[in-house]
């Protein structure tokens, strides 16, 4: 079911994943999707989104602002800040839903997406459950990339937005390279890019609607972001985690072990054996357990 997102002034592009037709008599629980960074509602979020549906909860997914068929302009920026919102309005539209029970609202966190839905969930407290599987924190991942440092970082973005505004022209800069022949020329060797790769540039995952471009400016934004500052104090939604087994090196395992012992109230973590972090985005021997622990959580936490 496709939904339009009213976002101030620009819409959010989504789909609603049903268990069945909507019934005001019977309203169904739902859960809002935080995807992540560079993907669209019809790649990593669908795959979750349509499986809960036949869990008998309602999912929705949605482009964030800027991005894929959602408005915004300047298009392909990833503002963290903007993402936490994003997940906000997209809560609005579904209260708003007849069939749709406004009490019983939780949301699943994918990768970045995982940060981005537990910065909201700390302040939106209309959100009752919380799920995330392999969640990231995009700012620590963003700081630790920069070879000489955040600061220097800061520095080199700060000039080139100078450039920008003199020139009048934005830049972007890749996600990740366009094609696996591209990666096989710079010699990318890790497994876990290469399997990024793989997923978001090949026949298996990709997509019209994701650029795999990334706004330059916005990095200055991420690389401020701290997802989970004041988790201890203001999250107090039960917390499900879905974790692959294999995240060393990727930033993963040490962003879900911090949640964790922040987070007030901790449910469940689940590891899936024998997966990496890119094969929980479609590969079903890795997704289905997940999301079947994931709706046995939201059923439990989002009751009448």
């Amino acid at each position: 079911m496709h939904l339009t997102i009213p976002r101030g002034p620009i819409e959010l592009a989504a789909e609603l994943h049903l268990p069945h037709d909507l019934d005001e008599a019977a309203p169904l629980p739902a859960v809002v999707l935080s995807t992540p960074g560079s993907s669209v509602k019809e790649q990593i979020g669908a795959n979750y989104a349509s499986r809960l549906a036949t869990k008998g909860i309602a999912a929705l997914v949605f482009d964030p602002a800027h991005q894929g068929q959602s408005g915004g302009e300047p298009r392909d920026l990833e503002d963290p800040y903007r993402r936490g919102e994003d997940i906000s309005y997209a809560i609005d539209a579904l209260t708003a839903l007849p069939g749709i029970d406004p009490h019983r609202i939780g949301v699943l966190g994918i990768c970045a997406g995982g940060g981005y839905a537990i910065h909201t969930a700390r302040t939106d407290h209309r959100i009752k459950a919380v799920g995330a599987v392999d969640p990231g924190e995009i700012g620590a991942s963003f700081r630790s990339f920069q070879a000489d440092g955040p600061v220097a970082a800061l520095d080199a973005l700060a000039e080139a937005r100078l450039e920008e505004v003199r020139t009048g022209v934005l830049t972007r800069d890749n996600w990740l390279p366009d094609t696996m022949a591209e990666a096989e020329a710079a010699g990318i060797t890790d497994i876990d890019l290469l399997q990024a790769i793989r997923y978001y540039r090949t026949d298996r995952g990709i997509n019209e609607h994701s650029t795999n471009r990334r706004l330059s400016r916005g990095d200055s934004l991420l690389l401020g972001y701290d997802a989970f500052h004041l988790v201890d104090q203001l999250m107090t939604q039960p917390l499900q985690l879905v974790l692959a087994e294999n995240l060393e090196g990727t930033g993963f395992d040490t962003s879900a072990e911090r949640l964790w012992k922040l987070a007030p109230n901790p449910i469940d973590r689940l590891i899936i054996p024998g997966a990496r972090h890119y094969e929980m985005y479609d590969v079903p021997e890795y997704v289905n357990p997940a999301v079947d622990r994931l709706a046995t959580f939201y059923k439990a936490h989002l009751r009448s």
